[in-house]
């Protein structure tokens, strides 16, 4: 794979990052640690995971897979989300960056991390204190790079304010879902990341299995895992979901078109803006590592992405929850509207 680099850090990382959130859920841990000494022997050098995934499982599987492999990789961790019941134990506050970090290097079974970040926005938290933080674990050698995940266009320019403002090292990177039927990025959080320089990790090329080719007009709907996890976000009977369908098929059909499965063009698509340093993948075998891999080799040619942008909008998206993240200015209480 041909090496891009990670926003403004010189940092050489693969198109491809493999995603961990799978690991000791859906996979087992032989079966995980194949993938991972399968994606790293097909040249991929970036790994995703976080403290949440499992309950730390996740972060466990990868220390063992990579014990003798760990100077090869570019490991990515996050943290925010809550840690067994108690709910002090998530966040994004000094109190809890300090003791998550401290958990996360011991699953991982190293002595620094080389990119960490913050899993969600946190609204109870004073974003400065969370800077903080992070630049102090930089300094200290804890970590090498900080990052965000969903955060809005004008969190991202506080950040880099703030940063100045207080002579502390800015974000790194941004995380977010970015594909053929989540284009929303595109209209402020790109343009905001390329000013600053920050890497985009994009997640979810083939938006939660809607473009993986099993969702047609006229076909059955699929099973899907997570349909339990979001409700009414699979539903082929919602009006939104109807328009995701038809453009799902639409660009089916344009893959087949130009000889293309729609992984391919789906992973193609993503990989394609500017803005993205590398794309990350969540593959349950090594038939879908495989895909993935061919799929990153694919260039589409303009006139192709312009027959995209016709079946989807530039900066658009069908259902605001594919964004990664309840947008709390949209909620009931924000819009003054009784629950």
């Amino acid at each position: 794979m041909t090496a891009r680099v990670l926003g403004r850090t010189g940092v050489l990382i693969s198109p491809l990052t493999l995603g961990a959130m799978n690991f000791g859920r859906h996979q087992d841990e032989d079966t995980s640690i194949g993938i991972i000494h399968a994606a790293l022997d097909a040249g991929i050098t970036a790994i995703d995971t976080a403290d949440v995934y499992e309950q730390g499982e996740s972060e466990r599987i990868v220390g063992r897979a990579l014990r003798d492999r760990r100077d090869d990789v570019f490991l990515a961790t996050k943290f925010h989300g809550k840690i067994g019941d108690d709910p002090r134990h998530a966040g994004n506050s000094r109190r809890w960056i300090t003791r998550a970090v401290e958990g996360s290097l011991r699953r991982l079974g190293t002595d620094h991390i080389d990119l960490y970040q913050a899993h969600r926005p946190d609204p109870d938290t004073d974003l400065l204190e969370t800077l903080r933080t992070l630049d102090g674990l930089v300094r200290s050698g804890k970590i090498l790079y900080y990052g965000t995940s969903v955060f809005p266009a004008h969190q991202q320019v506080e950040a880099h304010w703030l940063a100045a403002q207080h002579g502390l090292i800015a974000p790194h990177t941004q995380q977010l879902p970015y594909s053929l039927l989540v284009r929303s990025a595109e209209r402020e959080v790109f343009p905001v990341v390329r000013k600053y320089g920050v890497g985009v990790l994009g997640y979810g090329p083939l938006a939660a299995g809607w473009l993986s080719g099993k969702y047609r007009l006229g076909a059955a709907q699929p099973e899907s895992a997570r349909a339990d996890l979001i409700p009414g976000r699979f539903d082929i009977g919602a009006d939104h979901n109807q328009r995701k369908l038809a453009a799902a098929d639409a660009l089916a059909a344009l893959a087949e078109e130009n000889g293309l499965s729609l992984i391919e063009l789906a992973v193609a698509f993503a990989l394609n803006h500017p803005a993205v340093s590398s794309v990350i993948i969540g593959p349950r075998t090594a038939e879908h590592l495989d895909a993935y891999v061919k799929a990153s080799q694919v260039v589409l040619d303009a006139a192709v992405l312009d027959r995209i942008d016709a079946i989807v909008d530039p900066g658009t998206h069908f259902l605001e929850r594919d964004t990664g993240v309840d947008t709390p200015s949209l909620q009931a209480s924000s819009l003054r509207r009784t629950a």
